[in-house]
């Protein structure tokens, strides 16, 4: 029998079962005690977060004032972080070759009638510079797993490639790396590289549940991919991005268990996760969401959202094209901090005029541009920020942590994002976009407390309306 044990090394131990199931028995005998949910929801108010059991309770309670009550501190907590800054990236996949068999995606090695293709490296070039002109500067790159297409070799060469690429004034200044768990020895290449984080989501925290629906292939070893992230860590990589895909299982589970990965890591390494991703269950190529019981209500989608912001207050929250634009716009302002704009996740999709579908992981549920991202994030009251300063100035891991749970990271983000989109309005915006971009550019410069910096602000915003490119904090 597995002890419970945030500081083991051990998946089991770590995410335990035992202590999942006595959380969720806890959190039903607790959900009406209001007295109980009060004080937990002041103490979230102290910005330190809340453990998985705390946060199970809250989880349960349907108090409606109380859940109202939740939003309202999720959204407070973070403007305390983040500020109204919305990081902006894209995804781009290399290769759908794999030798898994994962239940949910299309990519899986039984699917015989969608193409496999992989990238070459001229390929990958049209791609990024195709996701230039857009006005990206962070990518998150995606594989299959398949040790013979997609080795780590090519995944070290693409990378190089889209470093390399400067298109007029386009260039990827972050590469995010979302690819299967890998060896110590990968994870230090990875980092010689340059990634900035890497990602890798659990799918389900439920060992039973992860190897049903994982029947075949290397991912269908629980506790080499339950423990990826520390061995990431040991090879250097200090920006870890973690995950489930809502729908597989059952919701309050994942949940604590997702908290409970997030406490390991801070407990073990004293960094949290860099970003917590949020996807839900979706149509592809030959899944049906409808097979999988669990599916969650946008309701309930958007309270967990509210709860890991609450219980996890510095992470970066992030939410994809997965989501429509009504869901976004509701689950935005509950504490999600990056977005995707303008995503194909289709292999060599963004270097096609119209969107391909043959090739795709899953069914995009936001197909607006960029430009009409960005357009609707400022008319809503956002910062649209392109910025990846702190990856390049080496602001990561508990360095990063340090900055932003003091709330220093602020002095840093809010200027460095005005002028990433003052570089995005320059180069890239239609008319109207840039219009409303320039008056909110002007409304934040005065939001800058000190005088000092908002006289560089504007020094350094003029440079870039003059042509200067690249600057920041």
């Amino acid at each position: 029998m597995y002890q419970y044990n945030p500081k083991s090394m051990v998946a089991e131990e770590f995410i335990n079962h035992e202590e999942i199931l006595e959380t969720l028995k806890y959190a039903d005998e607790n959900k009406d005690n209001l007295e109980l949910v009060d004080s937990l929801l002041e103490k979230a108010k102290n910005l330190k977060g809340l453990t998985h059991r705390e946060a199970s309770v809250l989880l349960a309670c349907d108090d409606k004032e109380r859940v109202a009550k939740m939003y309202d501190l999720a959204e407070q907590i973070k403007k305390d972080f983040y500020g109204n800054r919305i990081v902006m990236f894209a995804p781009l996949y290399l290769s759908n070759y794999c030798v898994n068999g994962c239940l949910y995606c299309p990519y899986h090695l039984k699917n015989k009638h969608i193409p496999r293709k992989k990238l070459t490296q001229e390929e990958v070039k049209k791609e990024v510079i195709a996701l230039q002109d857009m006005g990206h500067k962070r990518l998150a790159i995606e594989a299959g797993e398949d040790p013979v297409n997609n080795p780590i070799e090519y995944i070290l060469d693409c990378i190089k490639t889209i470093y390399s690429i400067k298109h007029k004034n386009g260039a990827i200044r972050r590469v995010n790396v979302n690819i299967a768990a890998t060896t110590v020895e990968n994870y230090r290449k990875l980092k010689e590289a340059g990634i900035g984080t890497y990602i890798l989501f659990q799918e389900t925290y439920d060992k039973e549940a992860y190897e049903y629906l994982h029947p075949t292939g290397p991912k269908h070893n629980y506790a080499y991919h339950t423990e990826a992230m520390d061995r990431a860590m040991e090879g250097g990589i200090d920006d870890v991005g973690i995950g489930v895909l809502f729908g597989l299982d059952k919701y309050r589970y994942e949940f604590a268990g997702l908290l409970m990965h997030a406490e390991h890591l801070e407990a073990v390494h004293g960094v949290g996760p860099h970003t917590i991703s949020v996807p839900r269950v979706k149509r592809a190529d030959d899944i049906d969401p409808n097979e999988f019981d669990n599916s969650l209500s946008d309701e309930m989608f958007c309270k967990l959202a509210a709860l890991i912001r609450i219980c996890v207050p510095y992470t970066g929250m992030i939410i994809s094209t997965r989501e429509t634009p009504e869901v976004r716009e509701k689950i935005i302002r509950l504490g999600v901090s990056q977005i995707s704009g303008g995503s194909r996740t289709s292999v060599g999709g963004y270097a096609e005029e119209e969107r391909p579908h043959d090739t795709e992981q899953f069914d995009v549920s936001d197909n607006r541009t960029l430009d009409e991202v960005v357009n609707w994030l400022m008319k809503s009251g956002y910062i649209p920020s392109f910025c990846t300063a702190c990856y390049r100035e080496g602001r990561t891991g508990d360095r990063f942590m340090a900055l932003c749970k003091s709330g220093q990271i602020q002095n840093c983000c809010h200027p460095n994002a005005l002028m990433t989109l003052k570089e995005y309005l320059v180069d890239y915006a239609s008319p109207e976009t840039k219009r409303i971009g320039d008056e909110l550019i002007e409304r934040e410069i005065e939001n800058i407390g000190k005088d000092a910096i908002k006289g560089q602000v504007r020094e350094q915003l003029q440079k870039i309306e003059n042509g200067t490119r690249d600057l920041y904090f």
